[in-house]
């Protein structure tokens, strides 16, 4: 059986639960082979033996139709029903047994083999996460100071930096309770932040942008106006980015960055942070 017809390979997400922790995990090392096409079979609930049969008889008919070693992402606590989908000869990346096990020898105890105890941690952080994007969407732009105490991140900047899309990232994927505020003409002629931010500085991160970007994305939204022209962007920019500077507040640039960068790289700053308060104390 050829092992490098790629063309041809089939990949199984194979679970005794729904499947999403294995297919996140094998979409996210398939990624790294660009170019890479399989076509993909998932199969969610393979909880008993004769499931698991099942299972193997079309992994074994699919790997004879393509003439090439499937390839199979396991997340299956029975150590007889991964021992099944191992004689197929297969590729089998088996999370359970790859991290699991090794893991239960390092720590000294056996590892809980319920099924769907991941969905279990998933039910608490999905409860979390929704308390979080409550609290970001109350918060949004300014819409209050109450509550600013129980705020994980406050993010600042001049109107249309990204502020929005970040904090609504942060809550959703990450769980975090996100305020943010722009920083407009007002606060620039006090130089001031806004409100009583001030008190929760610890908190604060600043996003600043390109005034070339900015202006573009100003102009989408308010055409031919002052708002939107490049010379009141480079000021508005200019002038926030000095009050940051001022103030202590560690700034990201928005310009060219994804959201999805720009709150990774917020969170990396706090878990820093974390831990350097931890050593201290």
């Amino acid at each position: 059986m050829s092992l490098n017809n790629n063309s041809k390979r089939t990949v199984f997400y194979i679970s005794d639960s729904t499947g999403i922790t294995v297919e996140a995990l094998g979409l996210c090392l398939l990624s790294h082979f660009e170019g890479l096409k399989l076509k993909q079979v998932r199969m969610p609930f393979i909880d008993s033996m004769e499931k698991a049969r099942e299972a193997v008889e079309i992994i074994n008919a699919t790997q004879e139709r393509d003439g090439v070693r499937a390839i199979l992402c396991m997340t299956v606590v029975n150590p007889n029903i991964r021992a099944l989908f191992h004689l197929t000869g297969g590729h089998c990346l088996d999370m359970f047994g790859t991290f699991v096990n090794p893991l239960s020898c390092e720590l000294g105890m056996p590892a809980n083999e319920t099924i769907g105890m991941s969905r279990r941690v998933a039910g608490a952080e999905y409860r979390n996460r929704i308390n979080a994007i409550n609290f970001t969407l109350g918060h949004d732009d300014g819409i209050t100071e109450s509550g600013l105490k129980d705020a994980d991140v406050i993010l600042v900047g001049v109107s249309r930096c990204g502020k929005t899309p970040t904090s609504i990232y942060l809550a959703m994927q990450f769980g975090m309770r996100v305020a943010n505020y722009p920083i407009i003409p007002e606060d620039l002629e006090r130089n001031a932040l806004p409100g009583t931010l001030i008190d929760y500085k610890d908190k604060i991160f600043g996003l600043t942008i390109d005034p070339l970007r900015l202006s573009k994305v100003r102009g989408e939204r308010r055409p031919n106006s002052r708002y939107a022209e490049l010379e009141n962007c480079k000021s508005e920019v200019k002038r926030a980015e000095e009050l940051m500077r001022r103030e202590g507040i560690s700034m990201l640039d928005s310009t060219s960055r994804s959201v999805e960068e720009i709150s990774s790289l917020i969170m990396q700053q706090l878990s820093f942070k974390a831990a350097k308060n931890m050593l201290l104390n």
